[in-house]
């Protein structure tokens, strides 16, 4: 498989913010949240945003941003026929190479109690590491060790 990541651009954001509303508007909806499409385009506009390709078909979307401890994915969304492919597990591992040459001990997101993707996530060793509301709060370290 030859996934890469491409930089997204402003022409991407109306992609990517019909692709979150699709992928998340049953969990908005389960649990009564609001979607804005001004806040997704202004959150959009403060964070690093790539383009999940294989060679030129746009798979979806990541976008991410950092504080000193951490690299926070805020977002991860695949095209629904393109899930199952390992392209989810390739993106997070993808991202914890990038927490690690940025010098960031880890990986961090959140994810809506009763999405099914927290099990990738726990496959890929990101662990539960609190709550808040609806959602949990999972991490995984991202310091190098001997046997990497």
């Amino acid at each position: 498989m030859t996934f890469h990541l491409r930089v997204a651009t402003s022409e991407d954001l109306p992609f990517a913010r019909t692709l979150t509303l699709e992928a998340m508007g049953r969990y908005y909806q389960q649990y009564g949240l609001f979607w804005s499409d001004r806040g997704f385009d202004a959150a959009w506009a403060g964070r690093e945003n790539w383009l999940i390709c294989k060679d030129e078909r746009v798979m979806g979307f990541v976008s991410v941003n950092r504080d000193s401890e951490a690299l926070y994915i805020r977002e991860l969304h695949l095209l629904e026929s393109c899930r199952k492919q390992g392209a989810g597990s390739w993106v997070l591992e993808q991202m914890v190479i990038k927490a690690r040459t940025q010098g960031l001990g880890l990986l961090r997101l959140t994810v809506f109690k009763t999405n099914p993707a927290r099990r990738l996530y726990q496959r890929q060793g990101l662990s539960i590491a609190g709550e808040e509301g609806c959602f949990w709060r999972m991490e995984r370290e991202c310091h190098e060790t001997p046997s990497d």
